[in-house]
């Protein structure tokens, strides 16, 4: 198939982290033989006017490439203008924020509904997330798949702590307990460094940066590194012992999914994706605004065994091989049924 990729996210010089799991999936369709063009923003930067970048990229590589298929990531922007600069079939992967946006942001949810009725196939990241956009439009029901963005089991895989450690210059006592992602309140920093510091023992590093940076500086036990490139990720999860991710509501939980292909233990969310694949013995269900609850998480997961069987062999289940041979049969089945709405 010939797949026009349309993603607001996209790695780029200055911005490596931003949407590597598009990245990916986009190797594995490469991977399988498809030929793929694509449409993207690889920088945070340019607010809102980066979109009609965007757009007018999208409009030429359309033009151009005359893709069989246009697989768009985040409904919209993306998915919109996807719809809006091609004749092609309609694929579109809903992540999270989008759908949540529906109903928050005026005029949203007129365009979603514009974008998802030209759509042939909807995807959501995970059940609890087709749930909502399902509950927000009706209308979209019947169209949806469950595909998460799926990991990549070779660059997360299990590998020495010690090492790990050394190469970090790690040198702290006690358990080590890391969180990776913004340092933002749907994140729930604030209230896991809380925990932390009640829990008593051992070392809490936040990988990311956000606007509650300043709320954790100077906590007994608290590093915060802020952005790290997406490559190294691996080397902090290897060093841990478990991988906090108490976020407020989580509508998959990629990094949660990326440590347990590292065969570390994990704290999750109850609210979102993450019991949809954080098994038993794999870590901690929490719910997120329990202070109590969180602390007895920390105290619970940190005794999991490490390295963690069973939250590899949950990973397995997701690897980003698997996914895309997922998403390629519903890209398929979009190219057979043609252009809709």
């Amino acid at each position: 198939m010939r797949i026009l990729l349309v993603s607001q996210m996209y790695p780029g010089p200055n911005d490596p982290d931003l949407g590597v799991f598009v990245a990916q999936l986009e190797h594995e369709l490469a991977a399988r033989g498809h030929e793929l063009e694509r449409a993207v923003l690889d920088r945070r930067s340019g607010g809102k006017r980066r979109f009609l970048s965007l757009a007018r990229e999208t409009w030429k590589k359309a033009r151009s490439f005359q893709p069989e298929v246009v697989y768009a990531h985040f409904l919209v922007p993306s998915g919109l203008i996807g719809a809006l600069c091609s004749k092609a079939p309609l694929v579109v992967t809903a992540h999270g924020q989008d759908v949540r946006n529906i109903g928050a942001v005026p005029g949203l949810r007129t365009l979603t509904a514009r974008t998802l009725k030209r759509a042939n196939e909807i995807i959501a990241v995970s059940s609890f997330l087709a749930r909502e956009l399902e509950t927000k439009l009706p209308q979209v029901r019947g169209k949806t798949t469950v595909i998460d963005c799926g990991v990549d089991l070779e660059q997360f895989q299990p590998s020495d702590q010690a090492e790990a450690r050394s190469e970090l210059d790690w040198a702290g006592e006690g358990p080590l307990f890391l969180c990776v992602g913004s340092l933002t309140e749907r994140k729930n920093v604030i209230r896991l460094a809380r925990a932390f510091e009640r829990l008593g023992k051992g070392s809490l590093v936040f990988l990311g940066d956000g606007p509650l940076r300043g709320e954790l500086e100077g906590v007994a036990g608290v590093s915060l590194l802020g952005c790290v490139p997406h490559q190294r990720v691996p080397r902090w999860l290897a060093a841990c012992d478990v991988l906090c991710q108490p976020s407020l509501i989580e509508p998959f939980g990629q990094a949660l999914l990326e440590a347990m292909a590292c065969g570390r233990a994990v704290v999750a969310t109850r609210i979102g994706g993450p019991p949809e694949f954080v098994s038993p013995g794999a870590g901690v269900l929490v719910d997120p605004v329990d202070d109590e609850a969180l602390v007895r998480a920390l105290e619970s997961a940190v005794i999991l065994p490490c390295p963690n069987e069973a939250g590899r062999a949950a990973a397995a289940e997701h690897s980003v091989q698997l996914q895309a041979e997922r998403i390629e049969r519903v890209l398929e089945r979009a190219v057979a049924r043609g252009t809709v709405g």
